[in-house]
């Protein structure tokens, strides 16, 4: 939902408050509420009052990448991950192939190298 709503933001040429952007992702007002002044005491977004106000992108969305805006919300990454930490995992290799990491590295990269311009042209 995080990103979702930074790209609806970054896309418009007008503000958009809590209400439009938890319209349109099918979000909870009240957690996004949350989520967007985070955004903001974190300078991803300004914020007006009022009512007309709403949320604008404080930046270049070339230079916002979406792993930053997931990390400041979800927090860290780890590149690998396991369920049975590898101390007491029973088995010689991995029982997954190995997946879980290749989806988590795949995924952080991902997250990485896409700003809010790649999906704001998409979109």
């Amino acid at each position: 939902m995080t990103v979702h709503s930074m790209v609806l933001i970054a896309g418009s040429s007008d503000t958009l408050n809590v209400n439009q952007i938890a319209a349109v992702t099918h979000s909870s007002r009240n957690h996004l509420a949350k989520v967007m002044q985070i955004l903001v005491k974190n300078g991803y977004l300004d914020s007006v009052r009022g009512p007309k106000g709403g949320f604008t992108l404080k930046g270049n969305p070339e230079k916002i990448n979406l792993l930053q805006i997931y990390e400041l919300i979800e927090g860290s990454l780890e590149e690998h991950h396991c369920g049975i930490e590898s101390q007491k995992c029973p088995f010689t290799t991995c029982v997954f192939g190995g997946l879980a990491d290749k989806f988590s590295t795949e995924f952080i990269e991902y997250l990485r190298t896409k700003t809010l311009a790649d999906l704001i042209s998409k979109n």
